[in-house]
C-alpha cells in the first residue's frame, strides 16, 4: 500500500506540473493573439512608439554594437587557429562573414536587448501592476495592452532588425581589423572576400531572426510584466523570469528558423 501510494503522489506531482505548463502556455498564447490582434486596430499611440523605438533601438546601440565588435574579433582568431591545421588560413573572411551575418549578429543581439530591453519592460510593467496604475488605466478606458503592450512590442519588431543590421556590419569590421592588423592579411583581399562570398540570402535570413527575437523580447517582457506578483520580490522575479524565457526562446527559435531557412 505505502508503495502504491508514493507513486500516485509521483505520478499526481507529474500531472499538476504538465497541467500547470499548459495552463502558463495558453495564458502566454491569449496574451500573445491579443497583443497582435490590436496592432492593428485604433486607437494608435504613435508618441509612445516613438519612444520605444528611441528607448529599445537606439540606447541598445553601444551594447550590441561592443558585443558584435569583440566578438567578430575573437572569431577570426578561433577560425584562423582551426584553419592553420589544414593551411586554410584564406577562409577567415568568408567565415568571419557569413557567422556574423547568419547566427552570431542576431542571437547575440538578441541576447543582449533581451538582458537590457527585457529586463527594463517586466521591472517597468510589473511595477506598474504593483502599485495599481494599469487598474487606472482601465478605469480611465484606456486599454492597457494597447496602451503599454503594442508600441513595445512593435517597437521592438521593428528596431531589432536595424540593430542587428548595425551590429554585423561592426562584427565584420572587428574580424576586418583583427585579420588585417593582427593576422597580417591584406585590407583589399580581405574585403573582397567578404564581399565576394555573402548573398543577399545570408542577410535577409539574419534580418527576418532580429525581428522575430525582437518580438519575442518585447512580448516576454510584458507578459511578465503583467502577470508579476505583488511587491519588489514579485517585480524582480518578473524580471528574471522575463530574461530567462526571452533567452531560452530565442535560442530555440533560431535553431527553428536555421532549419526553415537553410535546409531544403
Amino acid at each position: 500500500m505505502q508503495a502504491i501510494t508514493l507513486i500516485n503522489g509521483f505520478l499526481a506531482s507529474i500531472g499538476r506540473s504538465t497541467l500547470a505548463m499548459l495552463a502558463a502556455i495558453g495564458r502566454l498564447a491569449i496574451f500573445t493573439a491579443a497583443s497582435v490582434s490590436h496592432i492593428f486596430r485604433p486607437p494608435f499611440y504613435p508618441v509612445e512608439l516613438a519612444q520605444q523605438l528611441l528607448r529599445i533601438g537606439y540606447f541598445s546601440l553601444p551594447v550590441v554594437g561592443l558585443t558584435t565588435l569583440f566578438t567578430g574579433g575573437a572569431l577570426a582568431l578561433q577560425i584562423y587557429a582551426g584553419g592553420a591545421r589544414f593551411n586554410a588560413e584564406s577562409v577567415v573572411p568568408s567565415i568571419v562573414a557569413i557567422g556574423m551575418v547568419r547566427e552570431l549578429g542576431p542571437v547575440l543581439a538578441g541576447l543582449m536587448v533581451a538582458g537590457r530591453v527585457g529586463a527594463s519592460i517586466a521591472a517597468e510593467i510589473g511595477t506598474m501592476r504593483v502599485t495599481e496604475q494599469i487598474d487606472a488605466l482601465t478605469t480611465l478606458s484606456t486599454n492597457p495592452i494597447k496602451y503599454l503592450v503594442v508600441p513595445r512590442v512593435l517597437a521592438a519588431t521593428l528596431a531589432m532588425p536595424v540593430l542587428v543590421l548595425i551590429g554585423n556590419i561592426i562584427g565584420v569590421m572587428g574580424g576586418y581589423l583583427v585579420g588585417v592588423y593582427r593576422l597580417d592579411f591584406n585590407s583589399a583581399a580581405y574585403i573582397s572576400n567578404t564581399v565576394d562570398f555573402l548573398e543577399i540570402g545570408d542577410v535577409t535570413s539574419g534580418l527576418i531572426k532580429a525581428a522575430v527575437f525582437g518580438f519575442i523580447v518585447a512580448v516576454m517582457g510584458c507578459y511578465h510584466g503583467f502577470n508579476s506578483g505583488r511587491g519588489a520580490q514579485g517585480v524582480g522575479q518578473a524580471t528574471t523570469n522575463a530574461v530567462v524565457s526571452a533567452s531560452i526562446l530565442i535560442l530555440a527559435s533560431n535553431y527553428l528558423l536555421t532549419e526553415l531557412l537553410f535546409t531544403a
